[in-house]
């Protein structure tokens, strides 16, 4: 794994964003209330496949899921597959609940928090995705160090992710475009680029689910960008 040091100024420890918005419609507190609880990722020990679904299956991780409308359309997809949403917003969660009950959706975890903290609390080679779509750019430069793309988090994320499984980007922001290719080259190591042409990363592969932000930057002409990276098989320096 690209080792990091303790004192790195973009070593994050927890990730920065509001948690409420508007107050919640009656239903969404509802589901809040009574579904939330009952596929909530639980608050100690560790996370895997079997705790969660009580079986071995391949498990994704959203990091930041809006709204839900990707995480609802890939559990959908893959229902034999178990996938964890980590998001700090309310009102997204209340939203991504609402898609949970109305699609039925039996292999979906949440976790209203930080998802460094689960990620913190998976085992090893745990994961067979990482989805990180349309992240906060934080585009000034001292507040550089907040974004996900840096080396402290995708050293977690290399360490939790299965050696050849995928993470996947998006961002509609040049910014965070420039800086997370930037860093992604510095991991090299531990992630490979999964693009041979532009096309590759100009327009959204098969089976990546277009989310509400991603959708609302085409209609306002700013083009989205889509990055796919394997987890290497060989073991970084």
């Amino acid at each position: 794994m690209t080792a990091h040091k303790a004192g790195d100024p973009t070593t994050l420890n927890r990730l920065y964003g509001r948690s409420s918005g508007h107050k919640l419609r009656a239903s969404q507190q509802a589901l809040v209330d009574t579904l939330l609880p009952t596929i909530a990722v639980p608050e100690n020990g560790e996370v895997t496949s079997r705790t969660l679904f009580g079986d071995d299956r391949p498990l994704h991780l959203e990091i930041g899921f809006g709204s839900g409308e990707h995480l609802a359309a890939r559990a959908d997809m893959l229902p034999d597959h178990g996938f964890v949403g980590c998001e700090p917003f309310l009102n997204g969660v209340a939203t991504a609940l609402g898609h949970v009950r109305d699609q039925h959706l039996a292999n979906v975890r949440i976790h209203r928090g930080d998802a460094l903290e689960v990620l913190r609390r998976l085992p090893d080679e745990a994961l067979s995705f990482v989805y990180l779509l349309h992240p906060d750019p934080w585009p000034k430069a001292r507040h550089a160090k907040r974004r996900m793309v840096n080396p402290g988090p995708l050293a977690l994320i290399a360490a939790k992710l299965k050696r050849g499984g995928e993470f996947r980007l998006s961002t509609d922001h040049p910014v965070y475009l420039l800086w997370s290719l930037m860093v992604m080259q510095m991991h090299r190591g531990d992630f490979e680029w999964l693009a041979e042409r532009p096309r590759d990363f100009l327009e959204p592969p098969g089976g990546w689910m277009e989310t509400r932000y991603g959708a609302k930057s085409r209609r306002e002409g700013r083009r989205p960008y889509y990055l796919r990276y394997r987890r290497t098989e060989q073991s970084a320096a």
